[in-house]
């Protein structure tokens, strides 16, 4: 009758069946208690009701079935005590309970009356009281799975379990906190079949004996998190090498996680996080190629996360928060495309820019590097991490604004890049994030109208506070009102002047080449002054050094790509220069200094800066050096009277040139150009 989905309640009348040797109703729907009728079944040996709906308690007639091996009601709500008589049942080889409101204690010589017993299970329960001294005699027992209940005191030898290869005694109050609760774990050392290990969520203090290094390598699932154990991860234990889950988190543990972590190359579940572990990540971690969860969050660690870490090429989840980790994130690391639920290196010394190879990590639900020092842009590859869930950048570095590529993170519900030095806008892309319940944009430099539909609406959701230039939002986010018609006034003036310039330069155009074709038919020649030109015919790099200062930042006038321009004064007739220094790390220089030799030369110009003599030399460091020298213009560059730069004084605003006065500059530029072409 297994796997029917039987409904209603188990009749009664089955117990008239006294031949009957087998009765199995597992996984149905039955409800109803167990009839006491089956105590009429002086033949059964075998009754399994697991995984239904039964309720009530195990009548005590159960007691009376002397050939009953196996016994099962696993997965039920069944409550009461365990009937005494069943422990007289010596016959008993399997006794599952486990999974159901079942209360009282276990009979100090429970091994002995049940001789046989080789599968003992009551996980799930409420029992209670202490573990039986007389376990240790149970020779045949092959599972002893007490996990979930609330089981005190100490936990008797198991030296005597040679066949043992399950021990689940998980989430009790087992042990007293102190030194000596683990001495039974020395006592499995010859134990050859232990497979399975679970002592977690209970009361065990003491050190970590080393003999578990000792355990057979058959272990698979070791298990002894969140209780009050101290000492070291045992270095011996790489000997364990078909361990496939270690789980040693919420403890008191200290020192290195040992070298030789390396060599269990199954294990594909490493815990230890909440410890007082200290020293660096083991590079031989990355030998672990099968890991699917590696943990060491809140721990002591220094030093840089492993590169090696990349070849763990199934990790779903990684997490190194709260340690002392240092150095930029390796590529490697933001390489792992297998990462699919988390990847938490928060709360580190963590530094550099957050690599584009963060676009591997496409198949990611959360990712959190906050509190770290991490800086620079935050990438646009990050749009690619479509199936974020959640996003947290808070506490670093960052700078500029939040690229438009994350518009793609539609699946986010929670983002946090508060407490970095990002501006520009608010992204209204936020407002269509119909998942988004989390949005923390504070302390930074954001500015401008923040938006107000979407997740806006919701002050509760939205952190938005330390943004001085922020303004608008619901009144409830406590924001400066915007300033519409200042706003309106701004863009009006923006376009009045956009047609301004349109049709200056429009005019300007026109003029230029009406004017290009009238000068094509005469030359003006422009009177030159030849005192200055002869006194400057052969000028040193010693005389040029000396008038410009030696060079001082205070004497520059402008830099480019070619060289730089200083302003120079000669000592013997106090005539002012302008100096211009040649680059001659870029090869374009020197062509430069050539052509502009050979062009001006004979250049004779009203409207063009004349070239008084060329430099060409050694420098006091023995490099090539290259000048040219120039009158010096007095009245600042044309540039400089077209386009105002900004932080310009007062006096400097107020010469602006008007149409006309740029008109004619057109004109005379003009001039110049024609003189050149022809």
């Amino acid at each position: 009758m297994r796997g029917n989905q039987l409904t209603g309640e188990i009749p009664a009348s089955l117990g008239l069946l006294s031949n009957m040797i087998t009765l199995s109703f597992a996984i149905n729907r039955l409800r109803g208690s167990i009839p006491p009728s089956f105590g009429n079944l002086s033949s059964l040996e075998v009754l399994i009701l697991r995984t239904n709906a039964l309720s009530g308690v195990i009548p005590e007639d159960i007691g009376r079935l002397t050939n009953l091996s196996f016994f099962s009601v696993e997965e039920n709500a069944i409550s009461g005590m365990i009937p005494a008589g069943m422990f007289n049942l010596s016959n008993i080889r399997s006794f599952d309970i486990g999974g159901n409101n079942i209360q009282g204690t276990l009979p100090s010589n429970l091994a002995i009356t049940m001789p046989y017993i080789d599968f003992f299970s009551v996980w799930g329960n409420q029992l209670s009281g202490k573990i039986p001294i007389s376990i240790s005699n149970a020779s045949n027992l092959n599972m002893l799975q007490l996990d979930r209940n609330r089981f005190s005191g100490n936990v008797p030898s198991l030296e005597k379990l040679d066949k043992l290869s399950i021990l689940l005694l998980g989430t009790n109050h087992l042990g007293n906190g102190t030194e000596g609760d683990l001495n039974f774990l020395c006592s499995l050392v010859n134990n050859t079949k232990l497979d399975s290990l679970d002592i977690r969520t209970n009361n065990f203090g003491g050190v970590l004996p080393e003999c578990i290094s000792n355990f057979s390598s058959s272990l698979q699932f070791l298990e002894i998190e969140n209780n009050k154990i101290l000492g070291r991860i045992p270095d011996g234990i790489g000997n364990l090498i078909n361990l496939e889950v270690l789980q040693v988190s919420q403890n008191q543990l200290s020192g290195p996680i040992p070298l030789n972590i390396g060599r269990i190359q199954k294990l594909n579940s490493f815990d230890a996080r909440n410890n007082f572990l200290t020293g660096t990540i083991p590079y031989s971690i990355g030998n672990l190629t099968g890991l699917t969860l590696l943990a060491l969050g809140v721990n002591n660690l220094q030093g840089n996360i492993p590169s090696s870490l990349g070849n763990c090429q199934k990790l779903l989840v990684l997490g190194l928060s709260y340690n002392n980790l240092s150095g930029s994130i390796p590529p490697q690391v933001l390489g792992l495309s297998s990462l699919s639920i988390l990847l938490n290196l928060s709360s580190n010394y963590l530094t550099g820019e957050l690599s584009v190879d963060v676009e591997k990590l496409t198949n990611l639900g959360d990712l959190d590097f906050s509190k770290n020092k991490l800086s620079g842009l935050i990438p646009k590859s990050l749009g690619s991490c479509v199936r974020l869930e959640r996003l947290f950048l808070g506490g670093n570095l960052f700078e500029g604004p939040i690229p438009s590529s994350l518009s793609s993170l539609r699946g986010l519900v929670e983002l946090d890049v508060s407490e970095n030095n990002l501006s520009g806008g608010v992204p209204e892309f936020l407002v269509s994030f119909k998942a988004l319940k989390y949005l923390n944009l504070s302390f930074n430099n954001f500015e401008g109208v923040l938006p107000s539909g979407g997740i806006f609406k919701n002050a509760s959701a939205v952190f938005v506070e330390g943004n001085n230039k922020l303004c608008g939002g619901i009144s409830e986010l406590h924001l400066s009102r915007c300033n519409s018609k200042k706003s309106s006034k701004t863009s009006l003036r923006f376009k009045i002047v956009i047609v301004v310039v349109v049709v200056i330069l429009g005019v300007t155009l026109v003029l230029s080449i009406v004017l290009i074709f009238w000068f094509k038919r005469r030359k003006v020649q422009q009177p030159i002054s030849t005192f200055v030109e002869n006194s400057l015919l052969w000028l040193s790099y010693q005389r040029i050094r000396k008038a410009t200062n030696e060079f001082s930042m205070r004497n520059l006038v402008r830099s480019g790509s070619f060289g730089s321009v200083y302003k120079g004064i000669l000592e013997e007739s106090g005539v002012v220069i302008a100096v211009k220094v040649l680059n001659l790390l870029d090869h374009r220089s020197s062509r430069s200094f050539l052509v502009e030799c050979e062009t001006l030369k004979n250049i004779r110009h009203r409207n063009l800066v004349k070239v008084l003599t060329a430099i060409s030399g050694v420098d006091y460091q023995g490099n090539d050096f290259k000048a040219l020298v120039y009158e010096f213009m007095v009245n600042g560059s044309l540039e400089d009277w077209l386009h105002s730069p900004t932080g310009t004084s007062e006096l400097e605003t107020m010469r602006k040139l008007n149409f006309f006065q740029r008109v004619s500059v057109a004109i005379d530029v003009a001039h110049a150009l024609e003189y050149l072409h022809h």
